[in-house]
């Protein structure tokens, strides 16, 4: 069901995850991102996989609040798997039923980009997401990006618009969720028929959801109107962000991450 995704929603807790540095958060993530990228084998990758389930342990995040974000994403993972498994060859040969071979490479290969895309889209969520308030969120974004303000870059607004974007998220699943219980109980099939006849069923489904998407839009800026938003120039902070030791701690484990990533390679190729 739609409101089982739980992409885009903050959960509120009091773990050493919660407790950092909302920017701190933000460059730990682009850390992360950046090392899973940097990862050319399944050793390395393998590794960040289970230093990705720690930060899930340490973020207090139920596991099945990580399957569920995960929920969106199955279809590309498993054509990823799929795509991988059959179009690699290999030396060895593990599996043969007519033109279907399966190699070693090949199952190696596609296990290396679901475990990618697995790892990008947990610690991703834990860090910026599901630990951070939208109002933390927003700060963070802001003070990171406040040196184009120099060049007349309207940050607070483009902090605000990302901050909005990833909020709403959950209200427009539930809404999705609505309008289709509602087509369903006049009678509307979603699941029959070929893939072109399931892609006009949608149509129903769309257009309210993009007229209430509007409509949504519409009743914010009105919202902000009345409380005399006029964009970020000359407004305060509530919570001023400040760095401590324990974001300090975070930053030099997150570089020593990175290094281990790059150095990890060599040593694997120069034991095998």
């Amino acid at each position: 069901m739609l409101n089982d995704i739980t992409l885009g929603q903050y959960f509120p807790g009091n773990s050493a995850i919660h407790k950092l540095d909302p920017r701190m958060k933000i460059i730990i993530a682009i850390i992360y991102i950046a090392a899973i990228f940097f990862a050319s084998d399944i050793y390395t990758l393998s590794v960040i996989f289970i230093i990705n389930i720690i930060i899930i342990f340490l973020s207090e995040i139920p596991f099945i609040i990580i399957l569920k974000a995960l929920k969106p994403l199955i279809f590309i993972i498993a054509f990823t798997f799929i795509i991988n498994v059959f179009m690699n060859t290999g030396e060895t040969l593990l599996f043969a039923a007519g033109f279907i071979k399966v190699y070693s490479d090949g199952l190696i290969n596609a296990m290396f980009f679901v475990i990618r895309i697995i790892s990008l889209v947990s610690v991703t969520s834990v860090f910026i997401t599901y630990t951070t308030s939208p109002t933390m969120l927003t700060d963070a974004i802001e003070r990171l990006l406040s040196p184009l303000k120099k060049i007349k870059v309207p940050v607070h607004e483009f902090a605000l618009m990302m901050t909005l974007a990833l909020t709403y998220i959950p209200t427009l699943i539930d809404e999705t969720e609505k309008i289709i219980n509602a087509q369903k109980a006049r009678g509307a099939d979603f699941y029959s028929g070929n893939i072109l006849k399931r892609a006009k069923a949608l149509i129903p489904v769309l257009i309210p959801l993009i007229v209430s998407a509007f409509r949504r839009a519409d009743e914010l800026a009105t919202a902000m109107e009345c409380r005399c938003y006029r964009g970020g120039e000359g407004r305060t902070k509530m919570k001023q962000l400040r760095y401590s030791s324990k974001d300090l701690f975070a930053f030099v484990l997150s570089a020593m991450f990175m290094a281990g990533v790059i150095v990890l390679p060599e040593i694997i190729a120069g034991m095998f």
